[in-house]
């Protein structure tokens, strides 16, 4: 029998459930708003990121300090706004901008923003093969305590093969990349909710009396966000996320996109899941100035970046965005990807209208410019989604 490490050092066993782990965890569904009853669920994507989720040198105030974050994430919060979604980035995509070259850490960035804020999901995004899931799971279980059970943490197996190279490593091909999210997510999950200690030995993992205490602050686990859209990242969502993320052109294939998802989860692994996408919204008085804002996005985009963005998603690296770099290249350049929502206060409604009922439960989105634009978006917006039974 193998012998722990306490046993090897003449120590007392460890006790499995600590006196401050005998409470109950709190249930997510009374702390963390992605468990909520909003009908149309509303998030920020790409706050901690330089340019945000457009690729362009149009004018906006937008700006990667602390200060500015914090602002936007707090502002968001007031409007009652129900999730933060970081993107996790390493390097930059060059060009003119280089798109997102300018990033905050999401980890950090999610404690620094849960003590900032009082009721908004935080997220952190996080490239699996770059932090070990000991690391990963404490770091959300800290979290999860500063914001009082309002953590979500977003899985991304890592598609940038430039960004897994200064880690030293080759990146792995796609479908083994989530064969490794399941070993790491599987681990995660063990620390989270086994009490006492345990062994791990896995294709991908090795660990000797392995613990973590204390324990998430929401029950069972933190909330888990997943966007792969492939065939493997389907799979993976339905067998393992709360929500899954995900970019499509019309109604129609958004429609079905999110009943063969839920079907999976359910029919596979009978459990429920829920579908939101992402995108730009920019929203004017008039349709002639949203889509005139639109278009100088656009006109003044940083092609160089959406040029590398598109070469590398190509290459096969993100089976995810297949379909958008073959039909879709400006929606690098404005929303990375994403589904775009441009009009006057009413036509963006509509549109949240519209996704809600092909079954997208929410969307997290950029702005050109998020701080100014959240002002116009909570005076103009929100009570006409009140007004549509779409938030309350």
């Amino acid at each position: 029998m193998t012998m722990t490490a306490n046993e090897r050092l003449g120590l007392a066993p460890t006790d499995p459930r600590p006196a401050d782990e005998t409470r109950p965890l709190v249930d997510r569904a009374e702390t963390n708003p992605l468990f909520g009853d909003q009908k149309m669920k509303l998030g920020l994507f790409g706050t901690n990121c330089s340019y945000g989720l457009i690729m362009s040198h149009a004018p906006s105030t937008y700006k990667i300090t602390w200060e500015h974050t914090r602002e936007i994430a707090q502002r968001a919060d007031g409007l009652g706004f129900d999730v933060l979604v970081p993107v996790a980035r390493w390097k930059g995509f060059g060009g003119s901008t280089n798109f997102n070259g300018n990033c905050f850490e999401t980890y950090a960035w999610a404690a620094g923003l849960a003590e900032a804020t009082e009721r908004i999901a935080i997220a952190s995004t996080s490239h699996l093969p770059t932090v070990h899931p000991i690391v990963a799971a404490k770091a959300a279980t800290t979290i999860d305590h500063i914001s009082g059970g309002r953590f979500a943490l977003n899985l991304v197996m890592g598609w940038v093969p430039p960004e897994m190279e200064m880690f030293g490593g080759e990146q792995r091909q796609h479908d083994e990349r989530y064969a490794f999210g399941q070993e790491w997510i599987d681990y995660a999950i063990r620390l989270w909710t086994e009490p006492g200690s345990f062994d791990v030995a896995s294709k991908y993992f090795q660990g000797n009396d392995v613990e973590a205490y204390p324990k998430p602050h929401q029950g069972p686990r933190p909330a888990l966000l997943n966007a792969g859209n492939s065939p493997a990242g389907i799979e993976f969502s339905a067998r393992n996320v709360d929500i899954n993320f995900a970019s499509l052109d019309t109604l129609e294939n958004i429609k079905a996109y999110t009943a063969k998802v839920k079907a999976k989860a359910r029919d596979d692994y009978q459990r429920d899941i829920k579908v939101m996408t992402y995108g730009l919204v920019v929203c004017r008085d008039t349709e002639e100035e949203a889509k005139r804002a639109f278009q100088q996005v656009v006109d003044e985009g940083d092609w160089g970046a959406a040029g590398n963005v598109i070469k590398i998603a190509g290459s096969g690296a993100s089976q995810s965005f297949d379909h958008a770099v073959k039909e879709m290249q400006e929606r690098f350049i404005a929303g990375w990807g994403g589904y775009p929502i441009v009009g006057t206060p009413e036509q963006v409604t509509e549109e949240l209208g519209a996704l809600n009922e092909a079954g997208m439960e929410g969307m997290i989105f950029g702005l050109i410019d998020y701080n100014e634009e959240l002002k116009y978006f909570g005076d103009n917006v929100m009570p006409l989604l009140k007004q549509a039974g779409l938030r309350h």
